[in-house]
């Protein structure tokens, strides 16, 4: 009887404080508890084998570790990923270690020629100071903010992505994530100007990256004199007209993500369309780990794309915090996430060069990192399990201990 009513109890269903979604707490979590082990795990070890500075991206095809040096746009990936590790965990040798790798990044605050100074900047100093309020963080975090408001075009009304290629003024969708940085920062700082130019920047990308099913274009150039749309084009996806899933995740992300720090309803609405794109999409596997494009026609012979599922799965697990009826986000990210913590794409602890999660696509149509670790893969993985326990009150770092 007592076996019976401790399986009972282990299986009861609690409410979610988020907008009434209905949770379940208990055995059924023991995958979450396994990947969080893990994922420390992997993070230590990569912590004593990495030099700060120049951060592990990906693993080359002869098995070496690519390796990020500050200016690349990936840095800040691994330095973020410890902090939430240290979350995840409370293992104060990964805050250290998170630290320590963090200010390794210092001269990004100086860098001028790149849209992705959220991804540098805001994922690594950003993380720092949110979870440890140490003002050594700020000024970086300034400089960073200011240099990336200073590529906003008020004709164009967006933040100039890259200042190389054949694009007059390109925009990729990719830059909806550094709007967080901006959003933040323009309170933080009380520069109101930063936070506008963010918002208007999702405005524009919203009513010229997107076609009618809501799928998205990867790269938009704009005329710096009309502001008019001169071409819609990919750099990363199978063809311009395609559906980049990665591309379909920044957008996912980004407007949720504009939506909590603006709470203008149209972007929770656009939000909502992207997702009923991606999960209704009739390319996504049963196990909802997406193709590297939707529209490849070659589907049982294309490489999945783990580090695009991460992203869709903490965004949709922000979605479901936002919304009346969550639940289908919630549980469309919950089953992402135990795919992705299944031995198919979860490393086990010493192998994938520490790397946590395995199988994913950085930019297959110029051969690059094709089926390998990304460390924006661990690091929204990352924060996917720390937004899920959170919704489901789960205290990892209990769970961990024991």
């Amino acid at each position: 009887m007592k076996s019976l009513l401790s399986a009972f109890v282990a299986t009861i269903v609690l409410i979610g404080s988020a907008n009434g979604m209905t949770v379940t707490k208990g055995n059924g979590d023991d995958w979450l508890k396994k990947s969080t082990k893990t994922a420390v795990s992997q993070l230590t070890r990569a912590a004593q084998t990495y030099t700060p500075g120049m951060n592990p991206r990906s693993v080359n095809p002869d098995g070496t570790v690519r390796l990020a040096p500050p200016r690349d746009w990936t840095t800040g990936f691994f330095p973020g990923t410890l902090w939430y590790g240290y979350e995840l965990s409370g293992d104060k040798n990964l805050a250290a270690e998170a630290k320590r790798f963090t200010l390794a990044l210092d001269t990004i605050q100086y860098v001028k020629d790149t849209h992705d100074l959220g991804f540098m900047l805001y994922c690594s100093y950003g993380n720092a100071y949110r979870i440890t309020g140490d003002k050594i963080y700020l000024k970086p975090l300034e400089n960073g903010a200011a240099n990336l408001y200073a590529r906003f075009n008020k004709k164009v009304g967006a933040i100039r992505s890259w200042d190389f290629g054949h694009w007059q003024f390109p925009v990729i969708i990719d830059n909806l994530m550094n709007l967080e940085y901006l959003y933040w920062a323009g309170k933080e700082f009380n520069k109101p100007e930063w936070f506008d130019a963010a918002k208007t920047h999702a405005v524009t990308t919203m009513k010229n990256h997107f076609r009618k099913d809501y799928s998205s274009y990867h790269v938009i150039s704009y005329d710096t004199l009309s502001g008019k749309v001169l071409q819609r084009e990919t750099h990363q996806g199978l063809t311009n007209e395609s559906a980049w899933a990665r591309g379909q995740a920044w957008g996912l992300y980004g407007y949720t993500m504009s939506y909590k720090d603006t709470k203008d309803k149209k972007f929770i609405e656009h939000a909502e369309h992207i997702a009923a794109f991606i999960m209704n999409h009739p390319a996504m596997p049963a196990d909802k780990i997406p193709l590297w494009d939707f529209d490849v026609h070659n589907r049982d012979r294309s490489p999945r794309d783990a580090s695009a599922a991460a992203v869709i799965a903490s965004a949709l697990l922000d979605l479901s915090t936002q919304v009346k009826d969550g639940q289908k986000y919630f549980k469309f990210a919950e089953d992402i996430l135990k795919t992705l913590s299944s031995d198919e794409y979860l490393a086990k602890p010493g192998e994938n060069q520490f790397f946590i999660l395995k199988h994913s696509v950085g930019a297959l149509l110029y051969n690059s990192e094709i089926d390998t670790p990304l460390n924006y893969a661990d690091y929204y993985y990352l924060e996917a399990l720390k937004r899920y326990a959170e919704i489901k009150k789960i205290d990892l770092k209990t769970i961990n201990q024991s």
